[in-house]
């Protein structure tokens, strides 16, 4: 596992995380990559501005300076600021942590009251030309590949919409010539027929793109940055067009301009400085939500998790009580935003996470291609979870919590 790269990196990086990389990630990236900053023709290119102000303030955040009396200041103010945001998410916060989680539910329940929206994912694709060495779907990890058709499509919509679900979020690997826009579209179109809430978490497009999904039906987009640190982004993601970093930084907002009412947001917490990650993610969306004020916000927490092949993906220093210090904070710089906690994590920490300051659960999950019909699953699945709670059971467990479960919050007349 310890290759000449991991070693060099250890020592210039410290929060190098040796278990996603392996001898074939170390090889590969000694070859010549392409520019991860530079745009590959047909991408549509947007002003960098605001990719420049967010890397700026990633990388001049020293969470080392606050103090407990920065944190309280945070605290007492009404409306939380960016350098409120960076004093809650600093070491100094982790000591305030009940306080913090205090003022976060009181902001939850504010605009959100007991509610939790429910989805789930369907994943219809899992074919990959990303070389992203720790995620599942990469095209160098030897898994089970398959993409839904029409037939199949229906059975996966007929069989979540049976019970009860009225919300999905569509997924694919990140592959145009597998899963191509009309075939995503196809899919969302049939989506429309069995749901009232739909969202897509795809390979980033162009705005006319996002314009034919919204026509074709979608409500919303989401797209993990995965790190904001865009050294560390060359290094884990070493080939296809997700290497291309300002692409992707800026697909919300051709996803706004193609038309769609909301737009998500997420750091992969572990992969690098997970402070500066969310630091990054909340800043990217709150100035996109000043830029854009009648876009729809929402915001995940996603981890590390194990993959097919690589049972040992860990997210290093992200443990629960920093999970719950960043959910905490994204609620207090955003309260009007949705905030997803996903089956990655166990039972009680999306429980608690509902709780306290999240409103968006998933149930019934199965990251697989064609796994919701229990008799079809034809792909390998994305990462393992550990939530396999269904519908019924988390619908039952919010409602123990004295939670409303909310199947839909948005319908079209």
């Amino acid at each position: 596992m310890n290759t000449t790269l991991d070693k060099q990196n250890i020592q210039q990086d410290d929060f190098f995380n040796s278990s996603i990389y392996n001898n074939e990630a170390a090889q590969f990236s000694k070859q010549q990559l392409a520019d991860h900053m530079t745009y590959q023709p047909g991408m549509e290119q947007l002003d960098a501005q605001l990719m420049q102000q967010i890397i700026t303030a990633r990388n001049n955040f020293d969470y080392t300076k606050y103090t407990a009396a920065d944190v309280r200041q945070a605290l007492e103010r009404e409306q939380c600021t960016p350098e409120d945001f960076a004093a809650l998410l600093s070491p100094a916060a982790l000591p305030l942590l009940e306080e913090i989680a205090q003022k976060a539910q009181q902001q939850r329940q504010r605009y959100f009251g007991n509610s939790v929206t429910f989805f789930t994912p369907l994943y219809i694709a899992n074919y990959c030309e990303n070389y992203c060495i720790y995620c599942g779907f990469n095209s160098h990890n030897k898994i089970h590949r398959a993409c839904l058709n029409k037939t199949q499509l229906i059975t996966e919509m007929e069989n979540i919409a049976k019970t009860g679900m009225q919300e999905i979020l569509i997924l694919t690997g990140e592959s145009r010539k597998m899963s191509d826009i009309k075939y995503i579209g196809e899919a969302c179109k049939l989506a429309r027929k069995y749901f009232k809430v739909i969202g897509v978490e795809i390979y980033p497009v162009n705005s006319d793109e996002y314009a034919y999904l919204h026509r074709c039906g979608v409500d919303y987009v989401t797209v993990f940055q995965e790190t904001y640190n865009t050294g560390k982004y060359s290094r884990l993601h070493l080939a296809g067009p997700k290497r291309i970093f300002p692409y992707r930084f800026n697909a919300q907002e051709r996803a706004l301009r193609g038309g769609m009412r909301g737009v998500g947001f997420a750091a992969l917490l572990g992969l690098d400085d997970f402070r500066k990650d969310a630091f990054a993610t909340g800043l990217h969306a709150y100035y996109l939500q000043k830029k854009y004020p009648h876009a729809e916000i929402g915001l995940s927490c996603p981890r590390l998790r194990p993959i097919i092949n690589n049972d040992k993906i860990k997210p290093l220093d992200v443990h629960e009580r920093q999970l719950l210090q960043v959910v905490c904070a994204y609620r207090l710089l955003l309260p009007f935003a949705s905030i997803t906690v996903s089956s990655r994590e166990y039972a009680r920490v999306r429980d608690n996470l509902m709780l306290i300051c999240a409103n968006k659960i998933s149930a019934g999950v199965n990251t697989g291609i064609g796994g919701h019909s229990h008799k079809q699953e034809l792909g390998d699945e994305q990462f393992t979870i550990d939530d396999n709670r269904s519908l019924a059971q988390i619908y039952a467990d919010m409602q123990r919590l004295h939670l409303q479960p909310v199947m839909a919050e948005y319908i079209y007349v």
